[in-house]
């Protein structure tokens, strides 16, 4: 039996890129979590395609390191901003926290969300400057950096006074001084065993706060989080503290603890350590389990707001059902169901009509994640444009969400970047110029954001660094418009023609190319003018006495733009959709019919 004392529950936090992941396959490769001769996977704990694809982390996971008689349980945490609930969640799950930093860019946006959730939750920090052999790092000044934002967030002097270590990750090394040469991880090892203290552990039966949801195909619903006091073995009885006052009784039938990037059975779960319990037909993160039926249920910790809505709807298009097989009501609803039951920051609500569902999320790329994960499962929905959840204020006037922008960008593209911000309706507040490129801070409504990473893009040939945290809301900004453009939309249904793409060309930007089925209502280009523009990309070529077939078959076309689904759903305007499919991302009108579309249009003129 394991005892307390030797166990450190720690979870890592980090901006998007400042190697969370690397580092955790080091210390599982140096704690010993792998035979010598056994392949490992990098970046083991990014487990979903997308993680990998990406470079990002989007669900915090578990897993531990057995390192000379600790156990070392190791949460990885997302860096991006609108994956932040998954940070807070898991808050209550360790007793310490190690901050990584980057020699380089230093302490960035979500660097300073996260830990503000740490400090204030007591967490004792350790800190790690990764990608100290990066070029053009400066280590020294990112520890004075460090301990700025520990002032500012108002850490205790104990966590004032955190240890700091230096390294690189990718390399597989820790120092105690940036000059030192290191060769492996065991100084960080010491200091998290020093710094990090054990959990702290309650007397009296089995209690434990569930922080994650898990799944496992031959047991359902895997419940995950800290013991808190007590033990639990499977077989033994135990009651779940809804959220609703009622308490339910179950049977535990295995256990899970984690080790290695996997889980695997084992006979008891003690206090203090990560365990997975299954034996429930439903249970959310946020309740309580109890050994005993009248215990006190643990209080959960507050996650910001959603702020964006976006609808997803049953694919009603000409071409319905044949890329995907899970297309009906029921089962995208039920699948969306599913994923809140996992996810406490997205929301699902029944939209205005049938087959559309509402999701309330933090941003559009968490939205995006979901859809993405959903059309290679096989569904096929329709994703509206995002748009930002309004409130009243106590006087009834409409408010906004505004959220803190930070953007890092190179000199030269500095005057671009803060016309984008004006014209999106952001203030800026403040700016701080280092090694050629300036830190832009400006308090920006959340419409703004909406798109505007594309636009920093294209701005900067990618060099901007762009992050967002929400702040809170306030008076309406008034309108904002983000695309200036109109769209080519077909109003015939086949397969388009080089001869007539060709032709389009001269009108805009295509988004198909020969060869590819259209339907009335698509969305097959980018008109440059404001208006859209109704166009035929199947006709064929008319032939006669001077017109022969043989003229045009040597037609180069530009090829055609394909946007990712990040990209698709913030360039559509409010009257369109994505259509998304496991073979493709379409763009299309909500109302496919070209007359029905221009009476509403009329209509809703005469409404306003």
């Amino acid at each position: 039996m394991t005892d307390s004392k030797n166990i450190r529950n720690i979870a890592i936090i980090a901006h998007v890129d400042h190697g969370k992941t690397t580092l955790v396959d080091e210390l599982l490769k140096q704690g010993g979590a792998f035979r010598e001769n056994q392949e490992v996977a990098e970046r083991l704990m990014d487990s979903m395609d997308l993680e990998r694809e990406k470079g990002i982390t989007i669900r915090a996971k578990n897993t531990s390191v057995h390192w000379q008689g600790h156990i070392v349980n190791i949460v990885d945490t997302p860096g991006h901003a609108d994956f932040g609930a998954e940070v807070e969640r898991v808050m209550r799950m360790v007793d310490g926290v190690l901050l990584l930093v980057d020699a380089y860019e230093g302490p960035q946006a979500q660097t300073r969300f996260v830990l503000k959730k740490a400090l204030a939750e007591g967490l004792h920090p350790v800190v790690f400057i990764n990608k100290i052999d990066r070029p053009n790092s400066d280590p020294h000044a990112v520890h004075d950096k460090v301990l700025e934002l520990f002032l500012e967030l108002e850490a205790t002097e104990e966590q004032f006074n955190a240890p700091f270590l230096y390294g690189s990750a990718k390399n597989g090394f820790a120092v105690l001084d940036p000059a030192d040469k290191g060769s492996d991880m065991m100084p960080l090892f010491h200091m998290i065993e020093k710094h990090v203290p054990a959990p702290r552990v309650e007397q009296g039966a089995f209690r434990m706060l569930i922080s994650n949801i898990d799944w496992d195909n031959f047991v359902g619903r895997v419940a995950v989080g800290k013991v808190l006091s007590g033990s639990i073995k499977p077989g033994d009885t135990v009651y779940v503290a809804r959220k609703t006052g009622k308490r339910l009784r179950a049977k535990i039938t295995r256990l899970f603890t984690y080790a290695a990037g996997s889980s695997s059975d084992s006979a008891e779960g003690v206090a203090g350590d990560i365990i997975g319990l299954a034996g429930f037909e439903d249970v959310d993160i946020g309740e309580t389990l109890l050994a005993d039926p009248e215990g006190e249920p643990l209080p959960f910790v507050e996650i910001d707001p959603p702020t964006i809505t976006m609808e997803l709807a049953v694919n009603d298009g000409p071409l319905a059902g044949t890329e995907g097989k899970l297309v009906t009501s029921r089962q995208v609803g039920e699948r969306l169901d599913r994923e809140a039951k996992s996810n406490i920051s997205i929301k699902i609500e029944p939209g205005a009509t049938g087959g559309v569902f509402k999701v309330n999320a933090r941003g559009a790329m968490q939205i995006a994640v979901l859809v993405e994960t959903m059309r290679r499962e096989g569904y096929e929905v329709l994703v509206s444009r995002p748009t930002v959840i309004f409130k009243r204020d106590d006087d009834g006037k409409r408010i906004e969400p505004y959220e803190t922008l930070y953007v890092e960008t190179p000199d030269e593209c500095l005057g671009g970047v803060m016309k984008a911000i004006a014209e999106r309706k952001g203030k800026v507040e403040d700016m701080a110029q280092h090694h050629e490129h300036t830190t832009v801070t400006a308090t920006i409504p959340t419409r703004g954001l909406i798109g505007m990473e594309f636009e920093l893009t294209n701005l900067s040939s990618g060099r901007a660094v762009f992050s967002h945290l929400f702040k809170e809301y306030g008076p309406f900004a008034g309108p904002i418009s983000t695309r200036q453009s109109g769209t080519l939309v077909s109003v015939a249904q086949g397969v388009t023609t080089t001869y007539t793409l060709n032709l389009l060309e001269e009108r805009g930007k295509l988004f198909v190319g020969a060869g590819e089925m259209v339907y009335n209502g698509m969305i097959v280009g980018e008109n440059p003018r404001a208006e859209d523009l109704p166009v035929n990309p199947t006709k064929e070529k008319q032939l006669s006495n001077v017109r022969s077939g043989g003229e045009g078959k040597g037609i180069q076309l530009s090829p055609p733009i394909k946007m990712s689904l990040e990209r698709a759903i913030e360039y559509i305007a409010e009257d369109e959709f994505v259509e998304a499919t496991p073979k493709n991302l379409r763009l299309r009108k909500r109302i496919l019919d070209f007359e029905t579309r221009k009476r509403a249009a009329k209509q809703a003129l005469v409404e306003a």
